[in-house]
């Protein structure tokens, strides 16, 4: 496999090996990212088939997932009725992150997403961590989500008076020897993406709409139920309350950067990218609002309290329909398919760039000539994400994605403050309001939720992190294309040079 070079890039690399700390602050060009997106690394490159809908609905299908089924009910005790304020806050928060990955996506249109902006900005030791952290949120919050999948199929088999035996829906560890709901979630998804990506978008796209039908006749409902005295008071926790609530639900948007994976997918990458990621944001946050806004009118937040499952409680009490519960357990096993099938599509991607860099092995940047797909990669990653799902219980791995995520998030923040001052003349289909205001403050707020999290979360993700210094010292230093560059190691051309 060859990839493009440019003026002043080295062919070889053998000879002239960079000492460990130049290696480290190598940053990629522009120049070459959008080479190699074009020319497909020499081999059949990936087909631009995504518009704005298929782009914003892989997002929201990565963010709108079952969190909402269970967060609310956990969040109401910290807030009180102020809980729609902290799902906007938390909103608010996201969206500072969001903007960056908007302008960054429109600057750099590439599959590699996160990675590659750090990998343009920050050189090649930062870019290697920020990928290494995005495997961890990609695959290991895929197998988490799976997971889950085994206890809805019960819940809506239990509708008619059966259930799949524990040894059959649980992983070892948690009382069962393998989830198989998990499993053929993920084996399904990774089918899907193997045979086409447009085909996939579509299937999201049908998934995502369902989703969105059943929270929204969740607030149909409860709307019928309407009490406004249950707002008052609105802050009985204070202001802190508030905050503490935000900052547990602020979670529930980890998902939005999905749709930056598809740089090399989208028709029009400069122009539907950035509109994809705050179209979805805009959606995600409406809808989290109007659900929380109608659970608190249908009932008071001291109901919440303890009570599991509110969001089908609520629905079953007003309704006196027990085939309710069917229909969230179905609407709970669509969101994880959805959230599988778009998370496993962004880890494809990422590692895609990350093989084309040689910090990965190849297999992952072989695209099929018939599908158009990292197909190879796919499989594997599929089975590999599809065995953790079934068979391993993920505990505080799961939890340190967060970590990951919001590190990847912050690096973007960095990203975009980096180009505006290195290059300012790059034309920007997206620009980031109030910078640069907007990246500090959204670089600083993944760092202080980051601090938030536990201690065994961060001994976990430490952990993880050794793991991928000694991949990058096994594999990535010896084999990275980008080390291979010559003298003029940050090399790049106008934007006017290299249009995606």
């Amino acid at each position: 496999m060859t990839v493009p070079t440019l003026p002043g890039q080295a062919t070889g690399r053998a000879d002239g090996r960079p000492s460990l700390g130049t290696q480290l602050l190598r940053r990629k060009p522009l120049a070459m990212m959008a080479a190699e997106a074009d020319a497909g690394t020499g081999g059949p490159r990936l087909v631009r088939s995504f518009g704005v809908l298929q782009l914003t609905m892989i997002s929201v299908g990565a963010t709108l997932g079952t969190g909402i089924l269970v967060i609310l009910g956990e969040s109401v005790p910290l807030a009180g009725p102020a809980i729609w304020i902290s799902f906007a806050i938390a909103g608010l928060a996201a969206l500072l992150s969001a903007v960056s990955y908007a302008e960054m996506a429109g600057l750099v249109p590439v599959a590699g997403s996160s990675y590659s902006y750090t990998y343009a900005t920050m050189g090649e030791g930062m870019a290697w961590i920020c990928g290494w952290c995005l495997v961890l949120e990609y695959a290991v919050s895929v197998a988490a989500v799976a997971v889950g999948a085994g206890q809805y199929v019960n819940e809506a088999l239990a509708v008619f008076g059966s259930v799949l035996p524990d040894a059959l829906s649980q992983p070892p560890g948690d009382g069962g020897m393998v989830n198989v709901p998990a499993v053929v979630i993920v084996l399904l998804a990774t089918v899907l993406l193997v045979r086409g990506a447009k085909e996939s978008a579509w299937i999201n796209t049908a998934i995502v709409a369902v989703k969105v039908g059943i929270l929204l006749f969740f607030c149909a409902v409860a709307f019928t139920a309407f009490n406004a005295g249950n707002f008052d008071p609105l802050l009985p926790m204070g202001a802190a309350g508030v905050s503490a609530a935000a900052s547990r639900v602020f979670f529930s948007y980890i998902g939005f950067d999905a749709a930056s994976t598809a740089g090399e997918e989208a028709r029009n990458p400069k122009r539907d990218l950035p509109r994809a990621i705050m179209l979805s944001m805009l959606i995600v946050t409406s809808i989290y609002v109007l659900v929380a806004v109608a659970a608190i009118g249908a009932r008071p937040w001291g109901w919440f309290d303890g009570t599991e499952a509110a969001l089908v409680k609520i629905l079953e009490e007003t309704t006196g329909q027990p085939w309710i519960a069917l229909v969230f357990a179905v609407g709970a096993v669509l969101a994880i398919a959805s959230i599988v099938l778009t998370v496993l599509y962004g880890q494809t991607r990422i590692l895609l760039s990350m093989s084309r860099d040689g910090l990965v092995p190849q297999v992952f940047s072989r695209v099929s000539r018939r599908t158009g797909t990292p197909a190879a990669g796919t499989l594997i990653i599929g089975i590999a994400v599809a065995l953790t799902a079934g068979l391993v219980p993920l505990g505080a791995l799961a939890d340190a994605t967060s970590i990951g995520t919001l590190f990847a998030f912050a690096l973007v923040n960095v990203a975009v403050i980096y180009l505006r001052r290195a290059r300012p003349e790059l034309e920007r289909t997206f620009r980031v309001p109030l910078f640069p205001v907007t990246p500090i403050l959204g670089a600083f707020m993944c760092i202080y939720l980051m601090a938030n999290l536990g201690a065994d979360t961060w001994i976990t993700f430490g952990a993880w992190m050794l793991v991928g210094v000694a991949a990058y010292f096994g594999y990535g230093r010896r084999n990275s294309k980008v080390a291979a560059l010559g003298g003029s190691e940050h090399l790049d051309v106008p934007a006017a040079n290299h249009q995606s």
